[in-house]
C-alpha cells in the first residue's frame, strides 16, 4: 500500500512558520497608507500599495529641468535607538540625510521612498519609524511616494532593523549649484545643527560602552540621551528661501568628515575654505563627547559636524541679505570665514 506523500508530514509548513508574517506587514501597509497621504505634494499621481510610485513633473515650471536624486541611511545610530528604545524620530534622520544632500545642488525635493528591513516584524515599532519619516517628508515639503517593509528572518538580530532612503529632487539648468560659482573672497556661513545628526555614533557608542556615562544626566535642559537622539535638521525650506533672494555660490552638507572633508567638496581646485575655529562654540554635548573620550580636537571636526550642520557660501555683498533670510527662516547662522587662494590646501582652520 503506497502512502500519499502529504501523510508524511505531520504538519503543513507555512511562510509564518518561517518567521515572515503577511498578514502583519499588510496591516501596516494600511497603517501607513494615512501618514503618506499627509504628505501629499502636486505631482503625487497614486497613494501607496502600487508597485511603483508615480509623480507627474512640474515640466511647465521649468525651461530645462534636472532631476537630483541621493541615497543615504542612518547608520549606527540605528543601535542607539534600539538600545533606548526611541523610534519615532529615527525616520527624521531618515529623510534629513538624503534631502539636505539634494539640497546642495539647489534642488527641491519633490518625492521620498524609504526601505525597512528587519528580522521578525514589530507593527508598532514599524509604524512609529514610519510616522517620524512621514514627519521628516512634511518638513521637507516632499511626499512619501512609497517604500518597502522586508521581512528578513535570519539577517537580523531579534530586535534590529534597518533602514535606507531614497530622494528626489529637481532643479533649473542654469540654477545647479556647483563647484565652478565659487570664487575668492566668497564667504561661508554655517547652519548649526542639533546635535551629532546621523554621524559619528559608531565612536559615540564605543564611548558609551567603554566609559560609566549615565543618559539620563541632564545637559542644558534635556538628558544626555535626549541630545543624542535628536533628528538631524532638515535645511530644505530655509535654503530654498534663500536661493530667490541671495547668490548663493557653494551648498554643503556637514556629515561624516565633518567639515573638514565636506566644505572642499563643494569647492573647485586652487580655492581653499579658511575657518576662524573662534567664529562658532562648540556645543556642550560635542564637548562632552571629547572629554569624556579625551578625543583631540582634529579628530572631533573630521568625525562630527561639532556644531555646523549645513554651510553655504556667498558672494561678499550677499552676507547681510544672507544672514537675515536664513534668520528670517529659523536658523541661526554664523559667519564661520571665507574662500581663499592656495595650490595646496582645501581646508583650513585659523585663530
Amino acid at each position: 500500500m503506497t502512502q500519499n506523500a502529504d501523510d508524511c508530514h505531520e504538519r503543513s509548513l507555512s511562510y509564518r512558520d518561517s518567521g515572515v508574517d503577511i498578514e502583519l506587514g499588510q496591516q501596516l501597509v494600511e497603517a501607513i497608507k494615512p501618514l503618506a497621504r499627509e504628505t501629499s505634494r502636486p505631482g503625487v499621481l497614486h497613494g501607496i500599495g502600487g508597485f511603483g510610485a508615480l509623480f507627474e513633473l512640474p515640466l511647465d515650471q521649468y525651461a530645462s529641468p534636472v532631476l537630483v536624486s541621493g541615497t543615504d541611511g542612518v547608520g549606527t545610530k540605528l543601535k542607539l535607538a534600539s538600545m533606548l528604545h526611541r523610534h519615532d524620530s529615527i525616520g527624521i534622520d531618515l529623510v534629513a540625510m538624503c534631502v539636505n544632500d539634494i539640497l546642495t545642488a539647489g534642488a527641491e525635493p519633490l518625492f521620498f521612498m524609504d526601505y525597512f528591513a528587519t528580522g521578525k516584524l514589530d507593527a508598532l515599532i514599524a509604524e512609529q519609524v514610519v510616522r517620524s519619516i512621514a514627519e521628516g517628508c512634511k518638513l521637507a515639503g516632499c511626499a512619501l511616494a512609497g517604500g518597502e517593509t522586508a521581512e528578513m528572518p535570519g539577517m537580523y538580530q531579534a530586535g534590529s532593523y534597518d533602514l535606507a532612503g531614497f530622494a528626489v529632487g529637481i532643479v533649473e539648468k542654469h540654477r545647479i549649484i556647483n563647484p565652478e560659482l565659487v570664487q575668492n573672497g566668497d564667504a561661508i556661513i554655517g547652519l548649526e545643527s542639533s546635535g551629532p545628526h546621523s554621524n559619528g555614533y559608531s565612536l559615540i557608542r564605543k564611548l558609551i560602552d567603554e566609559t560609566p556615562v549615565d543618559l539620563e544626566r541632564p545637559l542644558e535642559g534635556l538628558t544626555i540621551a535626549d541630545r543624542l537622539m535628536a533628528p538631524t535638521r532638515i535645511y530644505v525650506k530655509s535654503i530654498l528661501s534663500l536661493l530667490e533672494r541671495c547668490n548663493v555660490t557653494a551648498i554643503a552638507h556637514i556629515t561624516g568628515g565633518g567639515m573638514i572633508e565636506n566644505i572642499p567638496r563643494a569647492l573647485p581646485d586652487g580655492l581653499c575654505a579658511e575657518i576662524s575655529r573662534s567664529a562658532w562654540r562648540m556645543p556642550r554635548l560635542f564637548q562632552w563627547i571629547q572629554q569624556a573620550g579625551n578625543i583631540k580636537t582634529d579628530e572631533m571636526l573630521r568625525t562630527f559636524n561639532c556644531g555646523i550642520g549645513m554651510v553655504v557660501c556667498v558672494q561678499p555683498d550677499n552676507v547681510s541679505a544672507a544672514m537675515a533670510s536664513l534668520a528670517e527662516s529659523g536658523e541661526k547662522p554664523v559667519a564661520l570665514g571665507r574662500v581663499v587662494e592656495s595650490d595646496n590646501c582645501s581646508f583650513r582652520i585659523t585663530g
